[in-house]
């Protein structure tokens, strides 16, 4: 299903019913990589997961701004358009974790649960990794997002994440990154957010982390992201896997919607 925000088609995976539920991608990723959690979850909640401009099947607003307010603007225009109720359960891992933390931070009241599933760099100390460093960097960044091939792809995802499906992994080539404008939008991404952009919004995001039930479930072996960045989301509810990595939803769909399942359940409307 695709509905247009701002003249833009985005597309949106809907299933379920029940409690609200959205979900956010990472980078090169779609909505398509939540599937096998939505999968277990969608007799119980209503599942959304939009694919975030640029990738997937979604296209890029005219006035795109890889800025945190910005980037909160659009989950809340996604939210508006395809008439989402609130407050939602919110999963992100990622971007989709700058994205979706940026739009919690600004818009507090309509969270019920928050779970990040995997890595996200929501810190002013974090230290970009080697990869984001030449993706940073002009010409470079250029250099290496025209050397990416399915073949590429295929092998770092098989070093990083070997329990991800080869199948997967072709697919979402296809999906995303063999398009021109997900390439561009990666280096957009990349050299738009410095960690010294999350001055204040850190301080935000952990007012409504103290408030609202939050759930961490962190991928140790992530090559990107080091695991004590889980701790710093002012949650005591975090959990590591130490034999996974960056893309948990991918490696572990059964597992991820098995913890996700059991936090809202036990949680429920408590914290109101």
């Amino acid at each position: 299903m695709a509905l247009s925000t701002q003249d833009v088609s985005i597309h949106m995976i809907e299933r379920g019913q029940g409690a609200p539920t959205l979900f956010l991608h990472g980078a090169p990723d779609s909505g398509e990589m939540w599937s096998g959690v939505i999968e277990r979850l969608q007799d119980h909640y209503h599942c959304y997961a939009p694919d975030l401009p640029g990738f997937g099947r979604s296209g890029v607003p005219a006035d795109f701004q890889a800025s945190l307010d910005y980037m909160a603007t659009f989950v809340e225009r996604v939210i508006e358009r395809y008439g989402i109720a609130t407050p939602l359960n919110l999963v992100v891992m990622d971007f989709g974790a700058t994205y979706g933390l940026a739009w919690a931070a600004s818009h507090p009241q309509q969270v019920a649960h928050l779970a990040i599933a995997g890595g996200s760099n929501f810190s002013s100390r974090y230290q970009w990794h080697g990869t984001a460093r030449i993706l940073r960097t002009p010409v470079l960044g250029e250099l290496m997002m025209s050397a990416v091939s399915l073949s590429a792809q295929e092998r770092m995802m098989r070093q990083n994440a070997p329990l991800v499906s080869p199948e997967y992994v072709r697919s979402a080539y296809e999906l995303s990154l063999s398009k021109p404008q997900t390439r561009r939008m990666m280096l957009k991404l990349y050299r738009s957010i410095d960690p010294k952009d999350f001055v204040g919004w850190e301080d935000r995001l952990r007012e409504l982390t103290a408030r609202v039930p939050t759930l961490i479930l962190w991928g140790d072996e992530d090559p990107f992201i080091t695991p004590d960045y889980a701790e710093s989301f002012g949650t005591s509810n975090v959990e590591h896997f130490p034999r996974n990595g960056h893309w948990l939803p991918l490696e572990i769909p059964e597992i991820v919607a098995r913890r996700l399942g059991d936090f809202f359940a036990a949680y429920g409307d408590s914290w109101r």
